[in-house]
């Protein structure tokens, strides 16, 4: 499998995020989307740092168990009930996700929505991955 990330110069420098990535593989694995619940199904953490580690988490080890690593992340959607809250706490996400995935950034996109699932929940991840 070969992953190319683009990011074409006349586009503003991405930050957290590829605007492109091309991938060649074999398998394609379809992530469900991920919140911050626990082992028994509550959801975990008071704050969106908090939620956004166990979201995570919970997605790479979707991918894990299907055979995959962080750098067979294609593309990831990030559906949050606060985008502005979100922004405000990118820096920390940002450094939530490369001690989590990595720094090879798949495509990504964020969503605010008006609520997830679980009431509780802040924040949820889903996405696919490309598998040699």
């Amino acid at each position: 499998m070969t992953t190319e990330r683009v990011n074409p110069p006349g586009l503003a420098p991405p930050t957290g995020f590829s605007h492109a990535v091309v991938v060649s593989g074999s398998r394609v694995v379809f992530l469900a989307g991920q919140t911050a619940l626990d082992g028994d199904g509550k959801v975990t953490g008071a704050t969106l740092p908090e939620q956004f580690e166990k979201a995570l988490t919970n997605l790479l080890a979707a991918l894990t168990a299907a055979g995959g690593t962080p750098s067979d992340l294609a593309r990831v959607t990030v559906y949050a009930t606060d985008v502005a809250a979100y922004r405000a706490h990118a820096p920390e996400l940002g450094r939530l996700w490369r001690k989590l995935a990595g720094r090879d950034y798949p495509a990504m996109a964020v969503v605010e929505v008006v609520r997830l699932w679980d009431e509780e929940a802040l924040v949820e991840l889903d996405g696919f991955a490309v598998l040699p």
